[in-house]
């Protein structure tokens, strides 16, 4: 490819991505309903707007760093916080949307163990954290 193209179809892409993708999780979140819940829990119905404009800028700086490879060296404390911090974001995602969509009370009653909810809630968050250890420390090794 021309080096003369190559940066401004590099740079055309990743924003386009970063929208698509962006545009796709904050659909999610507004179909959901999570933000205003999130409002509703903290009790912090004036920064709405705040939670909005960062889920799409997270988005945004999400995919353009994924697809330019951004790396910060800042040795192994930095990249264990962030990571910390990716596990909890994810988690609670997980953890809201199946708040949202009832899934849990559901398949509980569907596999007659309501009285087993808690230890099956449990499995799954000892699941996520088993795998998501697995992948940090043994697979992207």
């Amino acid at each position: 490819m021309n080096v003369l193209l190559e940066l401004p179809v590099s740079l055309f892409l990743g924003i386009a991505g970063g929208i698509a993708v962006g545009g796709g999780v904050i659909a999610l979140f507004v179909v959901l309903d999570m933000i205003p819940r999130l409002a509703q829990l903290t009790q912090s119905y004036d920064k709405v707007h705040w939670y909005e404009g960062a889920m799409v800028s997270g988005s945004l700086i999400g995919t353009i760093a994924d697809f330019w490879h951004f790396k910060i060296g800042a040795g192994p404390v930095i990249p264990a916080v962030v990571g910390l911090f990716d596990g909890v974001f994810v988690g609670m995602l997980a953890a809201a949307l199946t708040e949202v969509l009832n899934v849990l009370p559901i398949l509980a009653k569907r596999l007659q163990m309501t009285s087993y909810l808690f230890g099956l809630l449990m499995a799954m968050v000892a699941g996520k954290v088993a795998g998501s250890l697995f992948d940090w420390f043994i697979y992207r090794q």
